[in-house]
């Protein structure tokens, strides 16, 4: 197969639109960089290119019949950049996952390559605008315009509370600062002292130092450390 010019076209729109979603993640200090996304999309518009080429080069022979699937390439990379994906998945220690958005968008970065290799320069266009607008715009929008719950962060706290009757009054004085508890656990230890991790609800306007020096002013805690999901 010769070096054509609307190879050459293909892999350079696909090289742009890839670097459009790799500067959003780069920008957000994501797993998911500019050149992970470079090489993910133009190599998956190649392969995308020379899977269907090879489909309507190789006819056979009296001999030999050779028929190709000339999506067959295509096809693997969409199962094969899973395991890309899910390098960049974690599990953090107080059991939240983070990493989602950034492996769903090596998913649409090989999408491109493939989409863009196959010919269709609109439609990855569209895909590419509709990406950006997902993951910037419409989060925007939901936490100006949406509803309460979808205004709200997690909060993970752990404090020491001297004294097993004082463990409610504290959690009550919690939620009077407007702050939802979700979950809590609760740890005795020597000395009259309790360990307790709660996780908590917040408004996203509200910043973890203003939370943080909030509770620390409620009596008979000690030992407070606090950490935004």
């Amino acid at each position: 197969m010769d070096l054509q010019p609307d190879i050459l076209i293909k892999l350079l729109v696909s090289a742009m639109l890839g670097s459009v979603i790799g500067l959003e993640r780069e920008l957000k200090r994501k797993p998911l960089g500019l050149k992970t996304c470079l090489v993910i999309s133009i190599m998956s518009c190649l392969l995308t290119i020379v899977s269907i080429s090879s489909a309507f080069s190789f006819h056979g022979s009296d001999y030999l019949n050779i028929t190709m699937d000339p999506l067959r390439l295509p096809a693997q990379i969409v199962s094969g950049i899973g395991f890309v994906g899910a390098g960049v998945i974690l599990r953090r220690g107080n059991d939240t996952i983070a990493g989602l958005t950034t492996a769903a968008m090596i998913w649409g970065a090989s999408g491109i390559g493939i989409i863009v290799g196959a010919g269709f320069y609109a439609e990855a266009l569209a895909g590419v605008g509709l990406l950006i607008i997902s993951v910037e715009l419409i989060p925007y929008l939901i936490n100006k315009l949406g509803p309460k719950r979808l205004k709200e962060r997690d909060i993970s706290l752990k404090l020491t509370v001297i004294g097993r009757d004082n463990i409610n009054i504290v959690i009550d004085q919690i939620t009077a600062q407007d702050i939802t508890v979700k979950n809590i656990k609760i740890k005795g230890l020597n000395n009259d002292e309790h360990y307790v991790q709660m996780k908590l609800l917040v408004f996203n306007k509200r910043r973890t130092t203003e939370i943080y020096y909030d509770i620390e002013q409620i009596e008979n805690i000690r030992g407070i450390e606090i950490e935004s999901i």
